[in-house]
């Protein structure tokens, strides 16, 4: 008996702070278990570090990836989650997930942290 079992992806992020912009591409997906999925969020402006989150239903954001625009040096959480990764283009960063579970329904963030200049 074939079981398909849904993952539902809601990403959810819309921040601008002193001309600096993030938002997904796309604020909804289902897939089936076992998928591979890249979420993406474009920004605008300077950022120094990109990060992804996850909201569990009941639970608080959690943080899993950050990537450093500059160097492309990726901090990983404490409990990494060997299945994502995160990657870094010109003005997008995408966090891709394989073989995804149902554990994966969540509601997933975007987020930067702008360069900071002058004084």
């Amino acid at each position: 008996m074939l079981h398909i079992l849904s993952v539902f992806i809601f990403i959810h992020s819309y921040c601008e702070a002193n001309g600096n912009v993030i938002r997904p591409n796309q604020t909804s997906v289902v897939l089936t278990e076992g998928s591979s999925i890249t979420l993406s969020c474009t920004y605008d402006g300077s950022a120094y570090s990109l990060h992804w989150y996850r909201q569990m239903p009941g639970s608080r954001p959690e943080f899993l990836l950050l990537i450093m625009k500059s160097s492309k040096y990726v901090t990983k959480a404490d409990r990494p989650h060997p299945h994502m990764s995160i990657k870094l283009h010109d003005k997008l960063v995408d966090l891709e997930i394989s073989s995804a579970a149902v554990s994966d329904s969540a509601v997933y963030y975007c987020a930067l942290q702008p360069t900071v200049t002058g004084t």
